[in-house]
């Protein structure tokens, strides 16, 4: 079992789109997987609620309080709350085998992650190699001087960089179908496939390493 915890202390930051959507690739290549919610808000379970039979299934759990696994799982994804810090913080890492932690360019977000990137450095499971972290870049319009910020940022964070996904109107849409970009048609998000690419690339090629 396979474990990625997708955190971030500020809400908003995109960790559900992140959470949900990794969830669709894997269970649409006929893996088992397990969606687990920490949030208060449940907008992961939510989410697999609203999710059609036709489509891969996807296992849903309620990861509130001290989050436990799905030892029959093949990747367990975790869908962390707003806040999350201290002795729970450190637990959701030591029993992750990768951390992605979604930023958007703002000077508040950059402010916050800022912070909490540094906490991750300090956790053992990630001094000790155990545990990986890598950034993503949410909701960018490459374009424009805030995206250029939190490039430079990102770059001296110490952790890889795993692309940046576009502010497109075809996340909110599935979501609310429970779905996700990879329950599409390819040719409907080719372009938003394009942009997941490094970061499947990065989780798979780990995983068959550590294998």
């Amino acid at each position: 079992m396979r474990s990625i915890l997708i955190a971030n202390p500020k809400g908003g930051s995109g960790k559900t789109t992140i959470a949900t959507n990794l969830a669709g690739y894997f269970a649409t290549r006929g893996k088992h997987v397990v969606l687990s919610d920490m949030d208060r808000q449940r907008s992961a379970l939510d989410w697999l609620e609203r999710r059609p039979d036709n489509v891969a299934l996807i296992h849903g759990l309620n990861g509130r309080g001290k989050h436990t696994d799905s030892l029959s799982a093949d990747w367990t994804i975790i869908d962390s709350g707003a806040g999350l810090h201290g002795d729970k913080l450190s637990d959701a890492v030591k029993l992750a085998d990768w951390v992605i932690v979604p930023i958007q360019p703002s000077a508040f977000d950059i402010g916050a992650a800022e912070d909490f990137l540094q906490i991750l450095r300090d956790e053992k499971a990630v001094r000790k190699a155990r545990t990986f972290v890598a950034v993503v870049g949410m909701r960018i319009d490459s374009r424009t001087r805030s995206a250029l910020k939190l490039q430079t940022y990102l770059e001296k964070s110490g952790f890889p960089i795993l692309g940046n996904l576009r502010d497109a109107q075809i996340y909110p849409l599935v979501a609310e179908h429970g779905l996700s970009i990879f329950d599409m048609r390819p040719a409907q998000v080719a372009r938003d496939l394009q942009q997941w690419a490094p970061l499947l690339h990065w989780l798979i090629n780990a995983d068959s390493h550590a294998k």
